[in-house]
């Protein structure tokens, strides 16, 4: 604890952000880094708590309570107050093998559940972590360390997502010969063509793919595992798979709502895939993308994939942009079934909600409820309505009463409430049923009820010997920190099972 006054002393301050007016003319990251003299007073803010819950990487009323990674956050944040940048990024090493993209993209549980959040704003976490990473990137300490020597055996990792990198990290530092195998045309999974460029501009995505490719992983792109080679030919070609193949089969509960088949209607990673992919190959020239250009946008679903559809459709330059959630919205502080270190389950803007709050008047548009925001709560959509040649044109919607179950639902309609909204385009961001199951029935491999890869979590064996399951085809739909941990503990399981014994952690 570098300085044992410094969470009186110091306000909460994180990267200030360029104005939404601005940063919705570009794909750029919009984050200004921290002076090194407001970043030591950050890492001064760290209590260093005898039980420091940042770490802990529990589950608590189903989400994540501390970091899954356990990153030994006290500790890097007195080294940056003491000025010890390089040993920082040594100890976060330790534990995250991508600091770069968590310090990006994930919602930091870790300042959810620090414990001078219970009274003050917690201490600027991620913040801090991303500032470390940079820095030693820049400074040139992050080069590639290949294994000394090779055990001779060889693992393929189907996927190439932050579970699949961090497995393969993981199997070649142990010496292991690691191919991964990723059906799109550029390696990351979701980091590459699941999260726009403004959260995780994608030459930070290749750096460290680079990086890992001189440590000697193998990466073969345009390969889908069942398709393109059948599961059974590639158990024929290693001694190990890992499958961390992600949870991509989208959900859609509008299947028998009337007039979900017209044109404009989409799911929102259809919609956020092409898009990079299209910026990537030609900065969006090439046409190759679902354009939001001039069109009424709804985005049903909230959640991250949500946010992102509103920022990619600002940046499009939509005529309108609404975003509907079928769920009451929260409150602005924890309410009392919801107590720290729990993740706060509170009402707050993300970037995307803030950039169409100051692109367009909410407060004068018709229908709207939530002043100020995009986002509508308590309504359910009811009818997708065309324009007599196949197009949407508009939503038809109900308010919801959540204190008045009915039918056996939570919730019931509000008499009176309904409502048109106008819609040329419609995402779908309701999140993921499971991973797709052509390797599952190839192979053979047990699911869990809710269509997952069967593993058990800190073991990760499937049915099948030598085949293990990681990430969000093992556990379902989740974060990039429990993806990382997944990938490095299947990694480790996965040693063990080739070596007999593992010094991976």
């Amino acid at each position: 604890m570098g300085k044992p006054t410094g969470f009186k002393e110091y306000a909460r301050k994180t990267a200030d952000e360029r104005g939404p007016e601005l940063r919705i003319l570009n794909w750029n990251e919009f984050a200004e880094p921290l002076s090194n003299d407001d970043l030591k007073k950050q890492g001064a803010r760290c209590m260093d708590c005898g039980i420091p819950f940042c770490h802990t990487g529990d589950l608590m009323a189903g989400m994540a309570a501390g970091c899954p990674l356990h990153n030994l956050i006290p500790e890097w944040n007195d080294l940056v107050y003491h000025n010890l940048w390089r040993e920082a990024i040594d100890r976060l090493h330790k534990t995250n093998n991508f600091p770069e993209f968590t310090g990006r993209v994930c919602p930091a549980p870790c300042e959810g559940s620090c414990t001078l959040g219970i009274h003050e704003p917690p201490v600027a976490i991620k913040t801090i972590e991303r500032s470390i990473v940079d820095r030693a990137f820049d400074e040139g300490w992050i080069v590639p360390v290949p294994p000394k020597s090779r055990t001779g055996k060889k693992v393929a990792v189907v996927g190439s997502g932050p579970a699949g990198l961090a497995a393969a990290a993981q199997l070649n530092s142990a010496g292991h010969e690691v191919t991964v195998y990723e059906r799109a045309d550029r390696i990351g999974g979701l980091l590459m063509y699941g999260i726009p460029n403004m959260k995780l501009e994608k030459p930070i995505v290749e750096r460290r793919v680079n990086l890992l490719r001189d440590e000697g992983v193998k990466f073969v792109v345009n390969t889908e595992i069942g398709k393109d080679l059948p599961a059974k030919d590639l158990m024929a070609q290693f001694d190990a798979v890992v499958l961390a193949v992600g949870s991509t089969a989208p959900n859609d509960f509008f299947g028998k709502t009337p007039g979900r088949q017209l044109k404009g209607i989409h799911f929102a990673m259809e919609f956020l895939h092409a898009n990079t992919k299209s910026l990537l190959d030609s900065n969006l020239e090439d046409g190759k993308y679902l354009s939001a250009k001039g069109k009424h946008v709804i985005v049903i679903g909230g959640g991250d994939t949500g946010n992102d559809c509103l920022g990619t459709s600002l940046r499009h330059g939509c005529q309108s942009l609404v975003n509907f959630e079928v769920v009451p919205q929260p409150p602005k502080t924890r309410a009392a079934n919801n107590p720290w270190p729990q993740w706060p389950r509170v009402y707050k803007p993300d970037y995307g909600h803030t950039e169409a709050a100051a692109q367009f008047d909410y407060d004068a548009m018709p229908g709207k409820t939530l002043k100020g925001d995009p986002r509508e709560y308590s309504i359910q959509t009811t009818e997708f309505l065309g324009d007599g040649a196949g197009n949407l044109k508009a939503i038809k919607t109900v308010r919801l009463d959540w204190s008045k179950p009915a039918n056996g639902a939570p919730f019931s309609p509000v008499p009176g409430s309904e409502q048109e909204w106008p819609a040329d385009l419609c995402f779908l961001a309701l999140g993921f049923r499971g991973p797709e199951q052509i390797i599952a029935e190839q192979l053979g491999l047990e699911k869990d009820p809710r269509s997952n890869f069967k593993a058990d979590y800190g073991k990760y064996a499937t049915n099948i010997p030598g085949v293990f399951a990681a990430g969000d085809c093992r556990r379902g739909q989740s974060l990039i920190v429990w993806a990382i941990n997944e990938g490095r503990e299947a990694a480790r399981e996965c040693d063990r099972y080739l070596m007999g014994k593992t010094a991976l952690p």
